[in-house]
């Protein structure tokens, strides 16, 4: 992936990489837990070589120079704020969106919140907030989001999985080389405590995410640990736009482990748009 370059929005100073067509139209890409912008880089390859230009920030707290203390500067608000403020910063009227993960949750609540701005929107793994919601009285989702629970606790949290984050990863079927390289990361404990941060502003956000309308394609992996198919089903009723709905016989990873067919999707729906 190409260099670093920054963009600052206030007093935060963000990493971002800026490659492909200088001409081509900007795809922004946003990471999950406890990943970063490297996360997308069996992705970006495929996006250039079909005329589009890559946006790939390292977001608020994983850029060092973006990492406020307290939990409270990690609301959801704050998130999409940063993305808006990326457009802005260069000059971008709109973008074709993409996030995975955690990203994914930024990305559904820029897409509807900024319509304007979103030329497309492609979302990884993680289902619409509401078809989220929906699921938890009908499925097993609960047992499955029980994580997003114990990481409110102070402290123990970041005791608890800096030892062990490389071998949980791998477990959970992210590549050997892509775990260690994010465990290294969140080892250190201003960084981990900022990622973790992004779970404990959920409760105090003010963000609510109502359906999208912008041309949407939604990509699941049936093996997905955290989200289940209930919620991934019921997205679809939360996209007032033409929609398509992508099942890989995949984990949760899937810009690591799923690029070729990752980048088809956002490269289908780039096109369609």
């Amino acid at each position: 992936m190409s260099p670093l370059r920054r963009f600052d929005r206030g007093l935060l100073r963000f990493d971002l990489r800026d490659d492909g067509p200088e001409d081509g139209f900007p795809v922004l890409l946003l990471h999950g837990f406890p990943q970063d912008g490297t996360s997308w880089s069996r992705v970006v390859p495929h996006l250039h070589a079909a005329g589009l230009r890559t946006l790939v920030p390292d977001q608020r707290g994983y850029s060092p120079g973006a990492r406020p203390p307290g939990r409270g500067a990690y609301r959801l608000e704050f998130l999409v704020a940063d993305v808006l403020g990326l457009l802005d910063s260069l000059g971008l009227a709109r973008v074709h969106l993409v996030g995975h993960d955690w990203g994914g949750g930024v990305a559904w609540a820029a897409a509807a919140r900024a319509p304007e701005r979103t030329a497309s929107l492609t979302v990884l793994s993680t289902p619409h907030p509401a078809a989220m919601l929906a699921s938890m009285p009908r499925s097993r989702q609960p047992l499955r989001s029980g994580y997003m629970a114990a990481f409110q606790l102070p402290a123990l949290p970041e005791r608890l999985i800096a030892p062990r984050l490389e071998q949980a990863l791998r477990r959970r079927g992210l590549p050997a080389a892509d775990a260690g390289r994010y465990a290294r990361r969140m080892r250190e404990p201003a960084t981990l405590t900022a990622a973790l941060n992004w779970y404990r502003a959920l409760p105090m956000s003010h963000v609510r995410t109502p359906p999208v309308t912008v041309p949407t394609t939604y990509v699941w992996g049936a093996r997905d640990f955290a989200l289940g198919r209930t919620a991934a089903e019921l997205t679809e009723r939360y996209v007032h736009a033409p929609y398509r709905f992508v099942e890989l016989s995949a984990g949760h990873w899937l810009p690591e482990t799923e690029a070729d067919e990752v980048a088809a999707a956002i490269i289908a729906r780039t096109r369609a748009t």
